[in-house]
């Protein structure tokens, strides 16, 4: 068995080598999306997680300095987008700062909140905020999910070590696909 080197550095001490370090896990990507006073608002989010299936809860966090949230905060609810493959160039877009985020962006409203669905997500979930919490430079919200839908047909979209990823084989193959991998129908 091969034995890795690891060092230990304090957290609090560099900030660099925490983000490098939490830079090993891999997440998905988001875009939360509301709609105030009949505006558009949207951020991307990669720090998104479920919480609970009984009731429906899922959480994230924001920076304490972000512009985009406390006006997102405004609206009754919001739309979790999560991204899939080919939407990696709509996450930069939503993350850029000062940006006119919407120009050139294909969403309709949902259902439920109203809020802008971004076309082609992975999954859409409709959420009202039942929770924020201090958690450091960030904040904690937790949501209640009132609504929500999937594709089946694409990939998500992932973050790992300061790039977009893309997972292969994300999605189960079907026919002779199946049958040349091995797989069932």
């Amino acid at each position: 068995m091969r034995a890795h080197a690891h060092h230990q550095v304090d957290p609090g001490q560099d900030g660099r080598e925490f983000r490098r370090v939490l830079g090993s896990f891999c997440s998905g990507i988001t875009i939360l999306t509301a709609s105030v006073d009949g505006e558009p608002v949207g951020m991307t989010c990669q720090s998104f997680f479920s919480v609970s299936l009984d009731p429906p809860l899922v959480s994230f966090c924001v920076s304490r300095s972000s512009t985009t949230y406390p006006v997102l905060r405004e609206a009754d609810g919001f739309v979790v987008n999560v991204l899939g493959t080919d939407q990696e160039l709509l996450s930069s877009h939503f993350a850029a700062r000062g940006a006119d985020r919407w120009t050139g962006v294909d969403w309709s409203p949902s259902s439920i909140t109203g809020s802008p669905v971004l076309a082609d997500s992975l999954a859409v979930l409709d959420c009202a905020v039942d929770a924020e919490i201090a958690a450091g430079d960030h904040i904690l919200v937790v949501a209640r999910v009132l609504g929500m839908r999937a594709r089946d047909d694409a990939g998500p979209l992932l973050y790992y070590r300061g790039a977009y990823r893309r997972l292969h084989d994300a999605v189960r193959p079907t026919g002779a696909a199946a049958l040349r991998r091995g797989g069932a129908e």
